[in-house]
């Protein structure tokens, strides 16, 4: 009997194979892994996958993830000067491992496109908007990909607290054209940091 002849175990290689990096293939050689101990590893796995599904949630204010019921990081009592804008949580994670920024970040949540209307698309904009009012900040730093999609998302931002008297940056030298914040490795984004340019708007 081979595995097509399982559907449970099919299913399973489709689910795995629809995660970042993983084909077909790699799929098949993890779920053989886990068979092969599922005592030791199935188990483990399934529980705390579940403990993740009920346990934890994003937060509505920064984007970061929380536990369901007590307050995320966003609201302790730190006190930084700066916001750094990501995409997602894995950038926030490449930079923060990098030790390169510290202060506030800010998960979106993904990018707009260039071609479909921006309200169409449920970022955590406005809830930046008003971390930035709340808090006495001095700099966003938008730290978004050089993407088209990257790009756009920043030029919105950029408008929507373009009124503000607050000094906006992105990233510059050391970030590739179309490159991803999550692919760099870290003297690629101390430059970028370090490197940064004040965005002005026309």
């Amino acid at each position: 009997m081979s595995n097509n002849d399982i559907p449970e175990i099919e299913e399973l290689i489709k689910q795995f194979s629809r995660l970042p990096g993983l084909g077909p293939k790699s799929a098949k050689r993890i779920i053989l892994k886990l068979i092969n101990n599922k005592e030791n590893m199935v188990k483990p796995l399934a529980q705390s996958l579940a403990k993740v599904y009920k346990s934890v949630v994003r937060c509505v204010n920064c984007g970061n993830l929380k536990i369901i019921d007590k307050k995320c990081i966003c609201e302790g009592k730190n006190q930084f000067d700066k916001i750094c804008v990501v995409e997602n949580l894995a950038d926030m994670w490449v930079i923060d491992s990098a030790n390169i920024f510290k202060g506030y970040y800010h998960i979106l949540g993904g990018t707009l496109n260039s071609d479909q209307n921006y309200e169409q698309k449920n970022l955590l904009i406005d809830s930046l908007v008003k971390r930035i009012k709340k808090n006495s900040l001095k700099e966003v730093i938008i730290a978004t990909s050089a993407t088209i999609e990257g790009q756009t998302t920043a030029h919105y931002i950029e408008d929507s607290i373009k009124n503000d008297s607050i000094k906006v940056t992105k990233l510059a030298q050391g970030l590739p054209v179309g490159g991803e914040i999550e692919q760099l490795d870290d003297g690629t984004l101390f430059s970028a940091f370090k490197n940064r340019v004040p965005v002005t708007n026309e």
